[in-house]
């Protein structure tokens, strides 16, 4: 009994030992547990206190969001053609409406706003949700409307937000220019896409306090972000000019029953500047997806299911398009000023070489004759664009050779965009080069036939043959503005490249001039003003129809002194002839004098235009005829 004594001391000395270690383990655990807390708190204040702030406020806060105003459009002489009109887009918070008024609020609402009852239920029914859209941009009368029914029927939760929205004051004026915007108030075509970014404003925010549930604190406090509006344009576009060229166009278009719409351009010749454009018929961008056109629309109507859905696209997507800047066509005769700019230029004729025009000519087994199978004997070159002979331009085609010509396409920017500020400008037109053109290739595309190019490059060309052989860029935009409306930037003219010497330009500016004094341009002279133009009517080679024509008109006035340019093309027109001559040249012939007149330039004495233009006219000679 003595001896176990000793042997219980010797046993409780490793469990003492054991329950040290334990304490100590205990301890460090504790104080690393301790340590890690110190850090977390210390991350938590210090490095992310930022987070949770932001965090706790936004729970705490609701913002709504303040659009801002697009920058507005001018015209050149001031004219405001796009501006921005209030409006109010309509939410609820199914969390804040009574609930025994739910059924009441879908009914009411529905009918009011033309919404589906059922739909709109299921929404209110949703009594987590703190937000959903009722309508976008609704009128002054329909806010009021929805205003007085929910304070009759003591309805809470319905939002009732001032908004803004895009708006044409001239209606369907420069629509195919302008563009329109889409619900979100972002560019979706024209000049509001193009300078989008531009033009869009820096939205305002109004922060309101709000409680655990969403709901908004009867003592609460906001605070406002003033939205800032964008930035202005001013066009090039003269408003007076581009009513003449509008109002041309539409009687145009009515009188020849022009089948697939026309385009009109009025341009500066040395500068590039756009005064007028034009696509007819037109469309309302206040009402961008209503097709303008009764005949389009009625045959529109006429389909159903996906047939009509399909048709509906293709037609609005039509009349959005600037057939001026984005449409593809075969020039015709209008092009020969090209051509025989560009011979002239590089010594391959003289304005005084000869050629023969018998009853066709014969190019590699192909035979080409020209319009009604007219015979002009032998002619001078400005005799042979006085008649639009299309054997002469074979044969001048032929002696400039296919490298120089295509050298020439390209040189006058026939082969590139123009660089207009406008969206949906082709990166490249349809042509022949030079190691894929044969001599019936050359021979067709010398007289207008067999490439493609766009309206607004024919324009810009035809400036390079009579503004002593500059290549001006085309632009539409003048200057930026900011919202107070001083000037951010200017834009200046741009010359692109010398692309004929002035001597030929000068010697083209005479040619034109004798081709409305004496040739198939005479419907273009205008009492008291020098012009000088080409027709053109050339085939679409595309079309099923093989009497389908583009008949086509460019003049310049004054041609001894060139200001302005005036180019006109009828799509399809169907009428008693599709001689552009004969059809366009009257329409240039009005816009231009119009022009004048208002711009200021004074009219010479008359030299007897009225007695020649009362004379007959000769023979169509532009239309595209092989055999």
């Amino acid at each position: 009994m003595c001896g176990s004594k000793p042997m219980d001391a010797l046993r409780a000395l490793p469990e003492q030992a054991f329950r040290l270690r334990a304490r100590l383990i205990a301890v460090g655990l504790c104080a690393v547990c301790f340590a890690g807390l110190i850090g977390r708190l210390f991350w938590l204040q210090l490095c992310t206190g930022g987070w949770y702030t932001q965090r706790a406020l936004g729970q705490q806060l609701r913002d709504t969001v303040v659009p801002a105003d697009r920058g507005k459009i001018y015209s050149a002489d001031g004219a405001l053609l796009a501006a921005n009109s209030s409006c109010w887009t309509l939410r609820a918070s199914p969390r804040e409406m009574p609930e025994e008024k739910l059924a009441l609020a879908a009914k009411g609402l529905a009918e009011i706003l033309e919404l589906d009852e059922a739909k709109l239920l299921e929404k209110f029914n949703d009594r987590r949700s703190n937000d959903c859209l009722l309508r976008y941009r609704v009128e002054r009368e329909t806010a009021d409307a929805v205003r007085d029914f929910c304070a009759e029927n003591g309805i809470t939760g319905v939002r009732i937000n001032q908004d803004s929205k895009r708006w044409y004051p001239q209606g369907e004026f420069l629509a195919s220019v302008l563009g329109f915007t889409n619900v979100d108030n972002a560019g979706v075509s024209g000049l509001e896409l193009k300078y989008n970014d531009t033009l869009t404003g820096q939205n305002g925010v109004v922060l309101t306090a709000v409680n655990a549930w969403g709901y908004t604190l009867a003592q609460s406090y906001e605070t406002e972000l003033v939205p800032v509006e964008g930035c202005g344009l001013r066009l090039t576009i003269d408003a007076n000019i581009q009513h003449y060229l509008e109002n041309a166009l539409n009687y145009a278009v009515q009188e020849h029953h022009v089948a697939a719409r026309s385009v009109g351009i009025v341009m500066e010749v040395n500068t590039g500047a756009v005064l007028a454009m034009a696509t007819t018929p037109a469309y309302d961008p206040n009402q961008p997806r209503v097709i303008a056109d009764k005949a389009a629309r009625a045959a529109v109507d006429a389909l159903s299911g996906k047939e009509r859905a399909a048709a509906l696209q293709l037609a609005q997507q039509t009349q959005w398009r600037n057939k001026a800047v984005s449409d593809l066509y075969e020039p015709g005769s209008v092009f020969k000023l090209i051509t025989c700019a560009a011979a002239l230029d590089a010594g391959a004729i003289t304005r005084h070489s000869t050629f023969y025009c018998g009853d066709s000519i014969s190019v590699a087994g192909t035979r080409f004759h020209c319009a009604n199978h007219k015979r002009h004997g032998s002619q001078t070159v400005t005799q042979a664009l006085e008649n639009s002979c299309n054997q002469s331009f074979i044969q001048i085609g032929a002696r400039l050779g296919k490298q120089a010509f295509c050298d020439y396409f390209a040189a006058f920017g026939l082969r590139e965009p123009t660089g207009i500020d406008l969206p949906a400008e082709p990166k490249k037109s349809l042509y022949y080069t030079a190691d894929r053109m044969g001599p019936v290739e050359l021979a067709s595309c010398a007289f207008g036939q067999s490439s493609k190019i766009s309206y607004l490059e024919m324009a810009a060309a035809v400036c390079a043959v009579v503004n002593g052989g500059k290549l001006m860029q085309p632009y539409l935009v003048s200057d930026i503005l900011a919202p107070d409306g001083s000037i951010l930037r200017h834009n200046q003219p741009v010359c692109k490249r010398q692309v004929i010497q002035p001597a030929t330009s000068a010697t083209m500016r005479e040619m034109m001039e004798a081709v409305v004094l004496y040739g198939g341009g005479r419907n273009a002279q205008i009492a008291g003003y020098r012009v000088g133009g080409k027709s053109g009517t050339s085939q679409k080679l595309d079309s099923a129809d093989e009497k389908a024509r583009i008949a086509s008109f460019v003049a310049v006035a004054p041609i001894d002194d060139p200001q302005f340019l005036c180019l006109v093309c009828l799509d399809e027109p169907h009428s008693w002839t599709t001689a552009g001559g004969s059809l366009s040249a009257p329409v240039c012939a009005e816009v231009l004098e119009q022009t004048l007149v208002y711009k200021g330039v004074p009219r010479a004495a008359d030299t007897g235009s009225a007695d020649a233009q009362a004379a007959a006219l000769p023979a169509d000679g532009d239309s595209f005829d092989g055999a």
